[in-house]
């Protein structure tokens, strides 16, 4: 069980570290390419078929640029395909998920004060929906909205306005958030690689097979890709919410969330218009700080309300084992002495609002959920506390490597 937790939590790391290095390429590449598009220029003398051209100048030399509508006369020698940055960070992301969030379904998928799941049925909702929302996403982009963008924008903000609300009925709110982003994400990727890069493909065969190429493919492609670009900033905020508590585990993160989307889309019709020589309009930025100091407020609103904070929590069934094993009184102590009074409802460190990652440690319960954590973050590491600010001795961290070691055990045995 040691050699497991220590390596899963390394491998999270690299894992996540690729996710991160081909989302700075995939992101890096969209948005130079949504740039150059807004800013090519029509100019004369420019070759049949040719949209507009482009000068750059970078790393101490010029580019020159052109882009065809549709495809050029002939066929290039040499073509550049942008897709494996695409693929690779969707692929790293569903690892990713499957290592944190499958893997460690019963800390931070299922949440059990909504609605108690078995780790097949999260599992099951957390793929499927991704899956079905594809599905039914690009049935109305293949409809008559299609012909209708704006109307097919709106629509698919009302969607994701609705998978927020219900990811919340479900999962943790840390889940909810996550699997938002990766719900949207899916749809970015199935983009490229069920729709764009295959038209393009057909595009290339009828170049090379002396046909003129239609144009339905280009504009077919176009709307999506004007899609990813506008859903790429909310992505990425999605992603980064499960280390900001004020995000992911307040009343109104799923709120929170949809208003993220608005706010990305008006940061990318700012860059979009600068770009395209509209203009600055800054207006986008006022919107944008309005909507901020609404997301801000939201997350705080809660903390104005009364909660039952007395009310009985009781250890999920699957988890008893955990505060049953041999040591758990020492663990127990130790922590409500060195950790609870930071990770509780009502921290009593000086200017913390909540616990932080709103992580609770102040019952069994939230102690049988956090198991991992506090054996990797205060028993292998000295993470936590941090600065070891109240004290935590070796014997200790001793004590809770000693009883989480032995958890394996214990759970071999009762499966016996």
């Amino acid at each position: 069980m040691y050699d497991l937790a220590v390596m899963t939590d390394w491998l999270g790391f690299a894992v996540r570290w690729l996710h991160v290095i081909t989302a700075m390429a995939w992101i890096g590449s969209s948005f130079y390419f949504i740039a150059l598009d807004l800013g090519l220029r029509k100019v004369p003398h420019l070759p049949v078929g040719a949209h507009g051209e482009e000068w750059q100048v970078h790393g101490g030399g010029f580019y020159h640029i052109q882009k065809y509508l549709v495809a050029p006369e002939n066929m290039p020698e040499h073509l550049t395909w942008f897709k494996w940055e695409s693929y690779s960070t969707w692929l790293s992301g569903a690892a990713l998920l499957v290592l944190v969030y499958w893997a460690g379904a019963e800390m931070y998928l299922i949440d059990y004060d909504k609605i108690e799941l078995s780790t097949f049925q999260a599992i099951a909702i957390s793929g499927g929906s991704l899956a079905i929302g594809w599905i039914l996403y690009d049935m109305l982009c293949k409809s008559r909205l299609g012909e209708h963008p704006t109307a097919l924008m709106l629509l698919l903000f009302v969607i994701l306005v609705t998978m927020a609300w219900g990811y919340n009925q479900v999962f943790t709110g840390r889940a909810a958030l996550l699997h938002l982003g990766a719900f949207t994400a899916t749809i970015m990727t199935a983009n490229v690689f069920l729709i764009i890069m295959p038209n393009q493909r057909i595009v290339v065969k009828d170049l090379q097979e002396g046909r003129a190429p239609d144009a339905k493919y280009g504009k077919i492609a176009k709307l999506r890709s004007t899609h990813n670009n506008y859903l790429t900033l909310p992505v990425i905020f999605l992603m980064l919410s499960n280390h900001y508590p004020l995000a992911f585990a307040t009343e109104h993160n799923w709120i929170i969330a949809s208003l993220v989307f608005l706010l990305g889309v008006l940061i990318r019709h700012y860059f979009n218009s600068m770009h395209a020589r509209k203009g600055k309009p800054v207006w986008t930025l006022g919107a944008s700080a309005v909507i901020f100091v609404l997301i801000m407020w939201l997350s705080s609103a809660p903390m104005f309300r009364d909660y039952d904070w007395q009310a009985e929590v009781v250890v999920p069934e699957p988890m008893q084992y955990i505060v049953e094993a041999e040591g758990y009184g020492e663990v127990h102590d130790i922590v409500m002495g060195r950790c609870s009074m930071c990770h509780n409802p009502e921290p009593t460190w000086s200017g913390m609002m909540w616990p932080p990652k709103a992580v609770r440690l102040d019952n069994d319960a939230q102690i049988a959920l956090n198991a991992r954590a506090i054996y990797l973050h205060a028993g292998l590491s000295h993470a936590m506390p941090p600065g070891n600010v109240t004290g935590m001795t070796d014997d200790e961290r001793a004590q809770i490597i000693r009883w989480y070691r032995g958890l394996g055990a214990e759970r071999a045995a009762l499966s016996d």
